[in-house]
């Protein structure tokens, strides 16, 4: 590879899950990635603070917040300089990233982000120049929402896919509405996976895995689980996030010299 690949991360003012930022973060910086993150307003952005600190998690700290790694991961990336120096929405300009990465979160401000009419807008670019996309969570969902403008379908129409499977989004809302109410359901009345599967040709291009159980590491990708289809590789939760940011560190090498 030639260029040194600049990827874009867009993100919520607030609520976006830490593990799923900071982790692709931190392996494409020590890989010399140039990457930029965007904002709504172009200010500083912060991740879910009871996924940093577990705080109202109760006897589901452990399982449910993120894990050590991730939060120091967090920690670095709050005091980069991209991070505290975002663009904002507006200002995006598709033409000059070789990929964008959309991480997840389930808090309700993450919606800013997931309903932006202006990211849904420069989405279709990346998957017409053949670009290297990156996905996980929640950060499907906003693919889901994104035409593309020749076709006037979602940009994932005839892609394989996975997401945030709605028995996961359910569990995580079962095991801790009594405290937290709807926390766990950013949409409530309708799931991740529900809204996904609308989008595409054909159910059976959506891909669940094997049951979510053991959260992956560098040394056991194994866990982990995600889905390539050609310019696109997504996953499903926190768990899968070392292994899509080494399939997502491949895919653009593989495509950053040969995009349209």
């Amino acid at each position: 590879m030639n260029k040194i690949p600049k990827v874009l991360i867009p993100l919520p003012t607030y609520g976006f899950d830490p593990t799923e930022a900071a982790i692709p973060w931190k392996i494409m910086k020590q890989h010399g990635f140039d990457i930029v993150f965007a904002t709504p307003n172009g200010e500083k952005a912060e991740g879910d603070r009871i996924m940093l600190t577990g705080e109202r998690l109760g006897i589901y700290k452990k399982v449910l917040m993120a894990r050590e790694d991730a939060v120091k991961a967090y920690a670095e990336m709050s005091e980069s300089y991209e991070f505290k120096h975002p663009v904002s929405y507006e200002n995006i300009n598709p033409e000059k990233f070789e990929g964008i990465f959309l991480p997840g979160g389930h808090d309700k401000g993450v919606k800013v982000y997931l309903e932006s009419k202006k990211l849904q807008s420069i989405i279709p670019h990346f998957f017409e120049q053949g670009k290297a996309v990156g996905a996980v969570c929640h950060g499907v969902l906003l693919l889901a929402r994104s035409i593309n403008p020749t076709t006037g379908k979602a940009v994932i129409y005839d892609y394989n896919t996975t997401s945030l499977l709605k028995s996961q989004e359910l569990l995580a809302y079962y095991l801790t509405k009594m405290w937290l109410g709807d926390y766990y359901l950013t949409y409530p009345g309708t799931t991740v996976e529900d809204e996904v599967k609308k989008v595409l040709k054909s159910k059976k291009q959506y891909k669940r895995g094997p049951i979510p159980i053991m959260r992956d590491t560098p040394q056991k990708l194994h866990r982990g689980f995600v889905v390539k289809d050609r310019n696109y590789v997504s996953g499903r939760w926190p768990g899968d996030i070392y292994r899509l940011s080494n399939s997502y560190l491949k895919l653009i090498m593989d495509t950053a010299n040969h995009v349209k």
